[in-house]
């Protein structure tokens, strides 16, 4: 499985913002704007905190695993292997909506003195935060069920996560 590149998420994180900052020009010179759900910046954080409970129990288990505790319970591959792949594909998945709500939110700059608007600038705001959230969330998955990598020097093969 390979890592996630960090320039991958941020460039999709800026042409999903260039594109949603233009999407949103377009659509105020049609009609009204379509808004920044309240729920948003919830749902990503919501997903953000998932990830870090994970990795953390996972870090602990192979931590306990690691120190030989008697009743330690180990990490299924498996299972290690899958949340990794649940934080890559919100990783990913943040990137896009984090831009998104980023340009519109950079869109939205330009009212701030509309009530309504200045709402959904915060929102557009705390989106982006809890995308970069979950990204760093994701990414500390990812680091914690890596495997450790093997060395030139040792014979034996590398312990599973």
């Amino acid at each position: 499985m390979r890592e996630l590149r960090i320039r991958l998420l941020a460039g999709v994180f800026v042409v999903a913002g260039i594109l949603s900052w233009a999407g949103a020009r377009l659509w105020n010179s049609i009609g009204t704007l379509p808004s920044v759900p309240l729920a948003a910046p919830i749902v990503l954080a919501v997903i953000a905190v998932v990830l870090l409970a994970t990795a953390l129990s996972i870090h602990a288990r192979l931590k306990a695993q690691r120190e030989r505790r008697p009743g330690a319970k180990g990490v299924d591959p498996l299972m290690a292997a899958r949340a990794v792949v649940f934080g890559q594909a919100s990783a990913l998945v943040a990137a896009l909506v984090a831009g998104m709500y980023g340009g519109t939110g950079v869109f939205l700059l330009e009212s701030l003195d509309i009530p309504a608007r200045r709402d959904q600038a915060i929102y557009a705001g705390f989106s982006v935060l809890a995308g970069i959230g979950v990204i760093a969330a994701a990414l500390f998955l990812e680091r914690v069920c890596k495997l450790p990598e093997d060395d030139e020097n040792n014979t034996g093969a590398a312990s599973a996560a």
